[in-house]
């Protein structure tokens, strides 16, 4: 059924592309060589039975064929020296005798078949009984139907070879791009770019007015399609294309997006390609659909070629061939160098590309020549937040109360695609709960699950586990409220949420750099939980090993890569390369960043266990407030240990709002994991 299905659907392509004017279908030559195969393996196992249908015949032994010729029953005789058998056919009123039956029921022509042992005494027992007039019929040779079988036996393994190559070249064809019978096995070079023109079947409907925020990266790619639509503007003054761009940013920043913009406004042809497309299992196939992607993009010319994630075929070559590098994907980077930069000549192609892992693409790929510019796409920040937000909010039914302002500020870090996932995870709350439109508490309640998970509002806790984690998010809240450099609290819960059993929410102010100091003071509101739980419970628990795990890890960027450290000042040990077995630093070394790590998380724990005495009824109070309500907000933290006096912009601006205990932004969650 399943080939039955590709035919017809073949069929119907063939009749769509000829316009509907060739009604027949399409003749399948599988069909043929079924027919062949048939053939010849019946005539193998048939033979000279074609020779036998309908006629009786026994063998017999050597004896037996002796006494029937003396009797005269033989009509003829035919021998056959290679098997060493005699055929006697029996004469027609002697078949009774022989077979015990009449003609009708063994033919005109029936026969014994014997085996003897030398053709000289055959011959010499003929004669004799021609003689004695025993037989008068005649002695003849023939030879078996070896060249039959040899033939067969030669040519049915070949042919068999030839019809399952072509049967599977057939389905790549077809699977690949509806290209049949031998077409296929040609066609597995071919590139497999999807053309993008203005017009077409795959027309783009992305332009740059639904690519929010980015304005520098923006006007990069614009600048680029000014090009290929009005060169002369730039060759006037001396100007060349640039052979290349590179999209640099992290995961779901909108470089796809933009490569769809540029798609969808350019005048030129666009070819869309993965990297991954370029690697296949059989050998020379990336190198050879390399280079019918810049044929064709040649004959287009001028045009763009986009490569996404070509990390998959850009990684740097190994320098050490032990390494074990693969030398398909280098023959294929080797092929796409060659291509951009080489002795021949692309004038009119730009290559544009996307990747979130520079770092590890060859330095071959980089170089001025090849990709000229590397257009770096980075995390919207507040204003372009709010661009981003619009866009996203076009399909959407909101509240006409809704503040875009209030979410920019609440989605610190979020990339483009998080805030698209928050948009969406919006909507689907609103519509779980019957709501017309989606309202504010929609979105905090988006922001709260991306962020911190699903709250487990059904997981069973004792008494004295929900004491310890309220002592503990208490103990974090405490600090963090209490000193400069922390990040601005938001809110504190107990209710378990993914793999967190309490969380304290924070809105970090989003600096350019970051002092020593600040630092310092985060690792200290990190550490307040654990500080919490020596102090006010006399043992510590499981809970915070996600903030002694965050504040190890700070600790070790502080002092090994920007030396922050007083017994490694001016020290930076960061080594970029992927593949590097040996540390930057002597053994030595390595036990000083040990004893310094231990003594800045020391001190700063210290530092917290002393605060938290200094506040100690504070403290208690804002753990009984959990324990009663499972859920705190700023203003709750504001009445117990009054008004910060260090009060940010990002906290003028939160306070503002007329409904703060359903506006506080979740981000940045502090996760106590269990063991």
């Amino acid at each position: 059924m399943e080939e039955q299905d590709h035919l017809k659907n073949a069929t119907s392509q063939n009749t769509s592309r000829n316009g509907g004017n060739n009604k027949k279908p399409r003749m399948s030559f599988t069909w043929v060589y079924i027919v062949i195969a048939l053939a010849l393996g019946y005539l193998f196992f048939a033979g000279d039975d074609l020779q036998k249908s309908g006629t009786a015949s026994k063998n017999i032994t050597y004896t037996q064929f002796q006494e029937y010729v003396e009797n005269g029953y033989a009509n003829k005789i035919v021998a056959n020296k290679d098997e060493g058998t005699a055929r006697m056919y029996v004469k027609p009123e002697h078949i009774r005798d022989v077979f015990k039956s009449g003609v009708e029921q063994t033919g005109k022509q029936p026969y014994v078949q014997t085996e003897y042992g030398s053709p000289d005494k055959l011959e010499e027992f003929i004669t004799q009984q021609k003689e004695l007039g025993n037989f008068t019929g005649e002695l003849s040779y023939r030879r078996s139907n070896d060249t039959l079988m040899q033939l067969f036996w030669n040519v049915f393994p070949l042919l068999l070879i030839i019809f399952v190559w072509m049967f599977i070249m057939r389905r790549m064809g077809n699977s690949g791009g509806g290209f049949g019978g031998m077409g296929g096995i040609f066609n597995v070079g071919r590139s497999r770019a999807q053309l993008v023109e203005k017009g077409g079947e795959n027309e783009s409907k992305v332009t740059f007015k639904d690519v929010a925020g980015q304005a520098s990266a923006k006007q990069e790619v614009q600048e680029i399609v000014e090009f290929l639509k009005n060169p002369k503007k730039f060759t006037d003054l001396g100007g060349k294309i640039p052979k290349g761009a590179l999209l640099v940013g992290p995961p779901g920043t909108g470089k796809t997006l933009l490569a769809k913009a540029v798609a969808g406004e350019a005048d030129v042809p666009f070819f869309s390609m993965s990297g991954s497309d370029f690697v296949e299992m059989f050998v020379g196939v990336g190198a050879s659909r390399v280079r019918d992607l810049f044929r064709q993009a040649k004959e287009k010319a001028p045009c763009i070629i986009f490569i996404d994630e070509i990390d998959a075929v850009g990684r740097a070559r190994a320098n050490n061939a032990m390494m074990g590098g693969n030398d398909e994907r280098e023959s294929t980077l080797n092929q796409l160098l060659t291509e951009m930069d080489g002795f021949g000549t692309n004038s009119g192609v730009i290559i544009m590309a996307a990747t979130n892992r520079a770092d590890i693409l060859d330095k071959a790929l980089l170089r001025a020549g090849r990709f000229d510019r590397q257009i770096h796409v980075d995390l919207p920040d507040l204003n372009e937040r709010k661009a981003v937000f619009k866009v996203h909010l076009k399909p959407i039914k909101v509240d006409k109360s809704l503040d875009i302002d209030l979410l920019a500020r609440q989605t610190p870090g979020f990339s483009g695609a998080d805030i698209a996932n928050v948009c969406n995870e919006a909507a689907l709350i609103a519509a779980r709960h019957g709501k017309q439109a989606v309202t504010k508490e929609d979105f905090i309640a988006a922001v709260d699950r991306i962020v911190g998970g699903l709250e487990k509002k059904t997981k069973v806790m004792t008494e004295e586990e929900k004491r310890t984690i309220a002592l503990h998010e208490a103990g974090h809240a405490t600090i963090s409220w209490n000193l400069q450099y922390a990040n601005p609290l938001i809110k504190v819960t107990i209710v378990p949420r993914g793999r967190a059993l309490g969380a304290a929410w924070y809105l970090p102010e989003e600096r350019q750099i970051t002092t020593r100091e600040q630092m310092l003071d985060e690792m200290c509101a990190t550490l307040g939980g654990r500080a919490a739980e020596e102090l006010f419970t006399g043992h510590i628990s499981s809970g915070a090993m996600n903030d002694l795990e965050r504040v190890t890890k700070q600790a070790y960027g502080m002092i090994a890569y920007m030396g922050m450290s007083d017994a490694l000042p001016n020290l930076c040990y960061y080594n970029q390369q992927e593949y590097s077995w040996q540390r930057p630093y002597s053994e030595a070394t390595a036990q000083l960043i040990d004893q310094e790590v231990k003594r800045m998380i020391n001190e700063q724990y210290e530092r917290a266990k002393q605060l938290l005495l200094e506040k100690q009824k504070g403290h208690a109070a804002l753990a009984n407030l959990l324990v009663e309500r499972e859920v705190i907000y700023a203003e709750d933290v504001e009445k117990i240990f009054g008004k910060r006096p260090w009060v940010s912009r990002t906290e003028e601006l939160l306070t503002s709002q007329e409904e703060p205990a359903t506006e506080q932004p979740e981000t940045e969650p502090s996760e106590e994991q269990k063991a």
